[in-house]
């Protein structure tokens, strides 16, 4: 484990971008893609892990609102991942938000195994859940229609992400051909 983990800086942007894109590549966010950095405001923080020449091999970003921290995003590049860094930025979080006085640390994520996994193995428990939707033209002509109550006129929906109840799920998945389980997971600090 050759890495440091330090703050975020303005000049990271561009790294933490392809850092980001490429982590989220083979996941259910694979098309979740930033053209820049959403800031993250105060008391919340943004940390990168260098790898030995500097290069951002790791993100994590943490937004803080009263006893509540959540991680925005956590990502390794694929090229580093399995070795701990994940773990290290979580590490340097964790003992972050508890300086702040911060009860829970929380995270959403989709339902890819590895990610559950990972989560589960640093202490996280899994609470809420609801569905994320998508409806894209490309992958299904008839699915945006379908998604939506009401045509307008001159106003063809080519794509639509929405946000659905887990009662609704299996309707859903028969209806779409993209959908995901939206789960929380939560550490009492």
């Amino acid at each position: 484990m050759n890495h440091a983990i330090r703050e975020y800086a303005p000049a990271d942007e561009t790294a933490w971008l392809r850092c980001r894109v490429l982590s989220f590549l083979d996941t259910a966010y694979f098309d979740d893609v930033l053209r820049a950095k959403p800031p993250i405001p105060a008391p919340g923080f943004a940390l990168v892990a260098a790898g030995e020449r500097g290069a951002v091999v790791g993100i994590m970003d943490v937004t803080v609102e009263g006893a509540l921290a959540t991680v925005d995003t956590v990502a390794v590049h694929p090229d580093h991942q399995h070795q701990g860094i994940g773990r290290a930025l979580l590490a340097d979080a964790r003992a972050r938000v508890a300086a702040l006085g911060v009860r829970t640390l929380d995270a959403w994520t989709r339902d890819d195994p590895d990610t559950l996994r990972w989560y589960r193995a640093m202490g996280f428990a899994e609470s809420e859940h609801y569905l994320h939707v998508y409806a894209n033209y490309y992958t299904e002509p008839a699915e945006p229609d379908r998604a939506i109550a009401e045509r307008r006129p001159g106003l063809r929906p080519m794509m639509a992400f929405l946000h659905a109840n887990l009662r609704d799920e299996p309707l859903l998945r028969e209806q779409f051909a993209r959908v995901h389980v939206c789960r929380r997971f939560a550490l009492e600090l």
